[in-house]
């Protein structure tokens, strides 16, 4: 036999037998003769079994190798349904009777081949979570009776605007993490770049898509330079733009005037990839061009207002027209309920007036917006420049 497992596997069967029989009828003569006999007839049978499931193999092998001769053309029929299917794959995952966590979730499983666990550990939340917004996703779409296809009409742009924000969620999160010990998730950063390049090659027509594409490909290529050795991060300013990944902004700039020749209206990724792009043609934080910035987020909130894109544009506004400029817009913010936990709020403020040589008010502000954020490495980060700020003023 040479198999020491199937020998111990065809010895535990005979002394199961023996169990199971010897109570009703009685111990053997000679007990060991039995279980040897019981074990070769256990043999015997295990190997016609192993014989006649070779044999069937050999026949459907031939079988499926006269199939194939019969439809050479199979594979490449195939190939030409993959990117339908998958671009209807990407509208079902993203759409609107879902939560956003649930069109991430699925988004991801479905589309970024990631397991349950590794969705789990990129959001830093159990497993059982993760599983269960996946299962009442498949759930819902079932009940909701959710067609497999691509909508059409205003349906399509409605659900379009979603598969861009759950791409945009993913990378977003990826490039600065909210929670953890950690400042970036470059592997959510990956499958989102991948996710957003499909969906590109399968709707080469949508300027949106292409400007997601740019923001993200810009975005992703400042990756090395923007945490050090031990993992600290690097503000943009204080960035060896060395350091900065070429072939990635080259690509993003391809993709942000692909986006740009499509026409229309520029959209809301259009032009946060032009924001993006102004950074990337600086060889120096220096010669930022700070007053091309400010306007590209006044036209972003013409596109989208919002009282971040405000604190974005009051950044740009403080670095083209000095500080005290954009902590005025800063401080028309203070009460806006939708800032009223948002870490960066105060993180801007205290930077601002740290600019300003108000140092006590700095250390306030930074401290305040260490004590609202939940990622480890800018809580350190933003309490250092409060203890700064602290030993300045003194």
């Amino acid at each position: 036999m040479r198999d020491v497992g199937v020998a111990e596997e065809l010895a535990q069967d005979a002394l199961v037998a023996a169990l199971q029989q010897w109570p009703e009828t009685g111990i053997p003569e000679n007990p060991g003769a039995w279980l040897t006999a019981t074990a070769k007839h256990r043999a015997v049978d295990y190997f016609r079994r192993n014989a006649l499931i070779e044999s069937k193999h050999e026949v459907l092998g031939r079988e499926l190798a006269e199939r194939e001769r019969a439809i050479p053309d199979l594979a490449a029929a195939m190939d030409d349904n993959i990117g339908d299917d998958l671009l209807r794959l990407v509208f079902v995952a993203c759409h609107p009777v879902l939560s956003t966590d649930a069109r991430v979730a699925l988004t991801l499983r479905l589309l970024g081949g990631l397991t349950t666990d590794e969705i789990a550990r990129a959001y830093l939340v159990p497993e059982t979570t993760i599983a269960q917004r996946i299962v009442r996703a498949k759930r819902s779409l079932a009940e909701a009776r959710v067609p497999f296809e691509v909508p059409r009409g205003a349906e399509f742009t409605a659900r379009l605007s979603s598969v861009l924000q759950v791409i945009y969620l993913i990378f977003n999160e990826g490039y600065s993490a909210t929670s953890g010990d950690h400042w970036m998730r470059p592997a959510l950063c990956e499958e989102a770049l991948r996710l957003g390049r499909i969906l590109a090659e399968l709707m080469p027509e949508e300027p949106e898509v292409h400007g997601l594409v740019a923001l993200m490909e810009i975005q992703a290529s400042r990756s090395a330079a923007r945490v050090d050795k031990s993992g600290e991060p690097i503000l943009l300013l204080d960035q060896d733009r060395a350091r900065w990944d070429r072939l990635l902004i080259h690509r993003g700039l391809r993709a942000l005037d692909r986006a740009g020749q499509l026409g229309g209206k520029r959209g809301w990724y259009a032009i946060q990839a032009a924001i993006a792009a102004c950074h990337a043609r600086a060889a120096t934080a220096a010669v930022t061009d700070w007053g091309r910035i400010a306007a590209l987020y006044a036209e972003l909130a013409e596109v989208a207002p919002s009282p971040v894109v405000e604190l974005n544009r009051a950044v740009a506004v403080g670095m083209a027209l000095g500080p005290a400029a954009g902590l005025e817009l800063v401080d028309r913010l203070q009460d806006d309920p939708v800032l009223g936990g948002y870490h960066l709020l105060p993180s801007v403020r205290g930077d601002l007036l740290e600019k300003l040589g108000r140092f006590e008010e700095a250390s306030r502000e930074f401290e305040r917006a260490a004590s609202l954020t939940r990622n480890e490495r800018e809580r350190h980060l933003l309490t250092k420049r409060a203890h700064i700020c602290a030993d300045r003023r003194k």
